[in-house]
């Protein structure tokens, strides 16, 4: 896609004359005569590049150039005669890329747009780079689910959220069974196997708003807002009978299964995150007690198990 250039000037032989210039370089190029038609232009039609003079009537280039560099997407070149004053310093506060002199030598400014196009290329790169970064900091490679250093700043977050709204919370703590057997009769590589299937069964049985976790080596946790116990218990047994039903092929000609015990539990008004976490796991342990495979409910007091 063509980048997008709108020219801010009064002027209408300047306009012209620069619309075509610019052109005739390769870019798409547009003009209006003052702030207010600029703001209404894009609006419409986003561009990349805004080049506007400072003397303008009404609103001038400086105070345009505030509103776009506050509103949109966009590079703001200031045009100012050599004359008048107003500095570099005084156009960069305002968020202007660049800033060039009347009478403008159009291979200067040629230039100068080709220096904002490719800081704008830098500088998306380098927010997406970021973003990639910040993502793989908290995710686990593996599995793909998010790791535990980012389970406790979530959870931080939903338990004040369900204190100031009063809305349900619930947890589920998830542990693979016998899985150190598993990894010790077919080797860490087919056991990473298991995790990262399991990873993906556990995102496809979840809501959006809903958050998965690799906790430790097996386990896994699942945040669940505006979610109540009996409604995280179904979730919990649709995760069960999810893996309960994969296959794995660990060896030629050699089928296996794994399953997992889960514990569920409820959040308590202004109860300590310590103990929400805690009565989720010692559900999840009485599940591995009572045989494995299964779902153990604990909320308070009390407790059921499937």
């Amino acid at each position: 896609m063509k980048v997008r250039i709108l020219i801010v000037d009064d002027d209408v032989g300047i306009t012209e004359s620069m619309q075509q210039f610019i052109e005739m370089a390769g870019y798409e190029a547009f003009s209006v005569n003052n702030a207010e038609e600029a703001l209404e232009f894009l609006k419409k039609k986003p561009v990349q590049i805004v080049i506007t003079d400072i003397l303008l009537p009404g609103m001038n280039g400086l105070e345009l150039t505030d509103l776009v560099k506050r509103d949109y997407d966009t590079d703001v070149l200031v045009m100012t005669g050599y004359s008048q004053e107003y500095s570099y310093e005084e156009a960069v506060s305002k968020g202007a890329s660049d800033f060039v002199f009347k009478p403008i030598r159009y291979e200067e400014l040629l230039l100068r747009i080709k220096r904002v196009i490719n800081e704008r290329q830098l500088t998306k790169e380098r927010i997406h780079m970021l973003r990639r970064l910040q993502k793989l900091a908290i995710t686990d490679s593996l599995t793909k689910l998010y790791n535990s250093r980012h389970f406790y700043t979530q959870i931080e977050l939903e338990v004040d959220r369900s204190n100031r709204y009063g809305h349900p919370l619930a947890l589920l703590l998830l542990d693979i069974d016998h899985f150190k057997e598993y990894n010790d009769s077919f080797g860490h590589l087919e056991g990473n196997k298991v995790l990262h299937a399991i990873g993906g069964i556990i995102r496809s049985c979840l809501r959006k708003m809903d958050s998965a976790y690799r906790y430790g080596g097996e386990e896994f946790t699942i945040v669940l807002p505006e979610t109540t116990g009996e409604e995280a218990e179904i979730v919990a047994n649709r995760i069960r009978s999810a893996i309960e039903c994969e296959t794995f092929t660990p060896e030629l000609g050699r089928t296996e299964g794994v399953t997992v015990s889960i514990g569920v539990t409820e959040y308590c008004l202004k109860e300590e995150i310590a103990a929400f976490v805690h009565r989720s796991d010692k559900a999840m342990y009485q599940s591995k007690t009572n045989g494995r495979n299964q779902v153990t409910c604990l909320y308070h007091n009390r407790e059921a198990s499937q």
